[in-house]
């Protein structure tokens, strides 16, 4: 055992979710000692920023209960059982914006919050859009806010756009033009 990583002594499932399950399980320290380790565990998700054309992008407005707040985010989803994150982000890019991408990239994969869950989120980018109907899940309502790129920017820098996702993805590619 590496001299940092703990053992599983005992699984112990608290609450199976419809999204996540919760756990709180009990585990062996490097230095003898136990103790627990509460997490959630989640499928994993994906995200995307969908390019109109260079400057244009297409963010989605919804109401996040958690943090009660109306947010400003790129297009997210979980990913369903047995699907691909690619498969994923071109669900959810129809569902959420109604447009549909002939280019769709991989950019980064990343856990949002390694402290509490197993998430790992996969970034996109998807080019060559083509504009159609949304439909978005039945308890889930968002709206399409299409923005220049470096407005979005100056939003996550002014503090309005506070979602780590996003955060992330808008920096990475700015900041891949600004070596361009």
């Amino acid at each position: 055992m590496n001299i940092l990583e703990e053992k599983l002594i005992k699984k112990n499932l608290i609450h199976k979710g419809r999204a996540v399950d919760f756990y709180c399980d009990e585990v062996l320290l490097p230095n003898g000692h136990q103790s627990k380790r509460e997490y959630l565990n989640h499928p994993g998700a994906s995200s995307i920023i969908p390019f109109i054309d260079e400057n244009k992008i297409i963010l989605v407005k919804q109401y996040r209960y958690p943090v009660g707040k109306i947010t400003l985010e790129i297009p997210a989803g979980k990913t369903d059982k047995g699907e691909t994150p690619l498969e994923c982000i071109t669900r959810e890019l129809k569902e959420e914006t109604g447009y549909t991408s002939k280019r769709i990239e991989q950019i980064m994969a990343f856990y949002p919050s390694t402290a509490f869950s197993n998430e790992l989120l996969h970034i996109f980018a998807a080019y060559e859009l083509e504009s159609g109907s949304n439909n978005p899940d039945e308890d889930e309502f968002v709206s399409n806010v299409i923005m220049d790129f470096d407005e979005a920017v100056k939003m996550v820098y002014s503090a309005e756009i506070k979602d780590s996702k996003t955060i992330i993805a808008l920096l990475y590619f700015a900041s891949i033009r600004k070596r361009s």
